[in-house]
């Protein structure tokens, strides 16, 4: 199920929580003060809502992270600008209808092996009157008549089967990760390829579509990268990134 106000929400408990910590600074004791009676433990940066998740790669994960802010800036958005502005928004819509009704198809797999029944049996009802009645799923027909669509993907699945998520990861383009995620998206990429291998494109066809998911997948994403003007604007979204996952894979 899509959360479409949940980032907002982690964003601004992150956001308070960022202040909070700003103030609790330690004030200068005066020599004959007197010691408390209860003992303090020492304040440990794995004890911080920043310091709470892993991130033994933090040195490349930085350096990842501008790099795909300059590549974002200077190649992607660009491009995903000269496509909005030929593009009609009916295509857009339609491409966009297009590629969430493919992803239909590892969300039922992934629904299966965590046994929420349910969740895979609307996703194939989706799948099924989006590919006919929706034309190929250029028409969204199953939102309106009650068929929510739904989000699950393998790395929820291995979550779901205690596989904790590991250390945090940057990844080329494609953002923030885990190394469980990034294990789980090798395995959606395959589920997504061979789908795409059922619709017997040539090869050139095939790069063309993939070309346009990616352009389509950065056109709906509202992110800017340093736009939040902060210092901790790194810390921040892997937080988001990390809680939002946790959310996932709980719910």
């Amino acid at each position: 199920m899509k959360i479409a106000n949940q980032p907002v929400k982690i964003f601004t408990s992150v956001a308070m929580a960022l202040m909070l910590s700003a103030c609790s600074s330690a004030p200068d004791i005066e020599a004959n003060a007197e010691p408390p009676t209860v003992a303090m433990p020492d304040v440990k940066k794995e004890d911080t809502l920043i310091g709470r998740y892993s991130d033994p790669f933090e040195g490349f994960n930085r350096r990842m992270y501008y790099f795909n802010a300059k590549a974002d800036e200077y190649v992607i958005l660009p491009v995903v600008s000269g496509y909005k502005a030929i593009t009609p928004d009916f295509v857009e819509t339609g491409v966009s209808n297009f590629f969430s009704n493919l992803g239909e198809i590892p969300t039922f797999v992934n629904s299966l092996l965590q046994f929420k029944f349910g969740v895979a049996a609307e996703t194939l009802g989706r799948f099924a009157v989006n590919s006919t009645v929706g034309v190929a799923g250029l028409f969204d027909i199953a939102t309106p008549i009650g068929l929510d669509e739904q989000d699950e993907d393998f790395g929820q699945t291995l979550g779901y089967w205690g596989v904790g998520p590991g250390p945090y990861l940057v990844l080329p383009l494609l953002g923030p990760s885990s190394l469980r995620d990034t294990s789980g998206l090798i395995i959606d990429s395959a589920v997504h390829q061979a789908t795409v291998n059922e619709l017997g494109l040539k090869d050139e066809e095939a790069l063309l579509l993939d070309t346009l998911r990616a352009i389509d997948t950065r056109a709906n994403v509202p992110f800017r990268y340093f736009e939040s003007e902060s210092a901790f604007e790194y810390e921040k979204i892997k937080l988001l990134y990390m809680k939002f996952r946790e959310i996932q894979i709980e719910r």
